[in-house]
């Protein structure tokens, strides 16, 4: 069971990745103005959203994949964990130095923060799968002897 809820959760956060790397492609000045707190971080640069949107993409399809590729799964889902955990830790760092005030840590949470622990905590899942499976598996055949 938690093995299916860990590949459907990579699976949501890897469309959801997806939709939001095609939405910043697609329209950036739309996705610029319909994300909230977006506008309060400085003017709009097209070229900027499309660039984190072709990130965004990548680490859709990292997740995806890593759904469904058991064998590089833990490096599909943890590098970009790497990259969601650096934007989040990019948005502490600017509330504590006065660019943001903390009320933009809770608003920004479900876009930012979420999904690294999400990241983090399915790369540790695979980790983890990774190392016991192979026994699992020898058990199996063992017991079919």
């Amino acid at each position: 069971m938690l093995k299916i809820t860990c590949l459907g959760v990579a699976a949501v956060l890897g469309v959801a990745a997806e939709a939001n790397g095609v939405f910043m492609l697609w329209s950036p000045e739309a996705w610029y103005l319909a994300v909230p707190g977006v506008t309060t971080t400085g003017p709009f640069n097209q070229h900027f959203v499309r660039d984190i949107g072709l990130i965004f993409l990548f680490v859709g399809t990292a997740f995806l994949v890593g759904a469904f590729a058991p064998r590089h799964r833990v490096i599909l889902w943890a590098t970009p964990t790497l990259w969601l955990s650096g934007h989040a830790l990019f948005h502490f760092w600017e509330v504590a130095v006065g660019i943001c005030g903390p009320s933009a840590l809770a608003r920004d949470f479900p876009a930012v923060s979420l999904p690294a622990l999400i990241g983090a905590a399915l790369t540790y899942w695979a980790i983890y799968e990774g190392r016991t499976a192979p026994a699992v598996r020898l058990n199996q055949l063992q017991g079919e002897v």
